[in-house]
């Protein structure tokens, strides 16, 4: 009996030990689902982490961003730090039921990619992109509104335009020109681009940037990009699938702003809110700009109060 006891007591504490160093012991892999635009920066942020967190790999996901996000709140799929291209995304579709916070961590503008095998490339400029785009011959891809903010955000992009250069009726033309070339998401249109296959694509300035692409830089009035127009950005709206089937709801324009959040379910919390942490220093924020996507400085959060302690330092509370 004295055996048996003093058996029952050495497992007992060895289990306890088990649990401490399980609890401490920084996981050996971190699932990152992620907008297709922040492919480039993420990739980079992974590596440093893992060069700080030797033994663990990090498994990276790219999609459009309501398509991420749909893996969480719809297929119930495991991830410990999702990082979406529209904060607005997270808000919708995962707050408060899938997470409990909303970290908006940097900024970015659209842009008109092309290349110097793009037909007219000599004869495109920032006044007659839009003349160009529709004439017969040329063609042009962007994401698909319903799964990617690059997708809704051209359609916005389009009604500016129309706006901005005074043309009644050029947003419904471009919008119905080439629908053959609309994608998932939009880095899925480069190897289309740089084939020739379409001679322009809609895409984020940080991705047109990362790969050497050439670039219309188009008004501020159009490219979401200034808080200072937030109230005309807002006057172009789409429509785009909500939660539920056969649902949809209204976005509205406003400056583009990209989010990370650590899902309820995330399997390897402690490793998450390293890697979030990463992101959001001054490590993490020099390599989103050198990649093209202007960091906030600081991080914003709504829903501050709900955040780890490790990551209050690194973020200021939003509104």
């Amino acid at each position: 009996m004295q055996r048996s006891l003093a058996f029952f007591a050495i497992l007992v504490t060895t289990i306890s030990a088990c649990d401490r160093r399980a609890a401490t012991t920084p996981s050996s892999q971190l699932i990152l689902f992620h907008a297709g635009s922040l492919a480039v920066p993420l990739r980079k942020v992974s590596e440093l982490y893992q060069q700080k967190n030797p033994g663990v790999i990090v498994q990276a996901e790219a999609a459009g961003s309501r398509d991420t996000a749909r893996k969480v709140s719809d297929l119930a799929r495991p991830c410990d730090v999702l990082a979406s291209a529209d904060y607005k995304v997270v808000d919708e579709l995962l707050i408060p039921k899938h997470a409990a916070f909303n970290i908006r961590f940097a900024t970015n503008e659209m842009g008109l990619a092309y290349t110097a095998r793009s037909k007219f490339a000599g004869e495109i400029n920032a006044e007659n992109w839009h003349a160009i785009l529709l004439r017969p011959e040329v063609a042009f891809g962007r994401a698909d509104p319903n799964r990617d903010p690059c997708g809704y955000r051209t359609v916005m992009l389009f009604q500016l335009a129309e706006k901005h250069y005074r043309q009644p009726g050029l947003a419904a033309k471009l919008a119905a020109k080439d629908q053959r070339f609309i994608r998932p998401k939009e880095t899925d249109l480069l190897a289309l681009l740089e084939s020739g296959e379409i001679d322009y694509l809609f895409i984020y300035r940080s991705v047109i940037q990362q790969h050497g692409l050439q670039r219309i830089a188009l008004p501020e009035h159009v490219n979401l990009k200034s808080p200072a127009l937030t109230d005309l950005y807002r006057t172009a709206t789409v429509q785009v699938t909500g939660k539920k089937p056969g649902e949809l709801v209204t976005q509205s324009g406003e400056p583009i702003v990209y989010s990370v959040t650590i899902p309820q379910n995330a399997p390897h919390a402690q490793a998450a809110e390293a890697y979030v942490a990463l992101l959001l220093s001054p490590e993490g924020q020099s390599v989103m700009a050198e990649s093209g996507q202007e960091p906030l400085r600081p991080a914003l959060v709504d829903q501050y109060d709900n955040l780890p302690a490790s990551l209050k330092p690194l973020c200021a509370p939003g509104k």
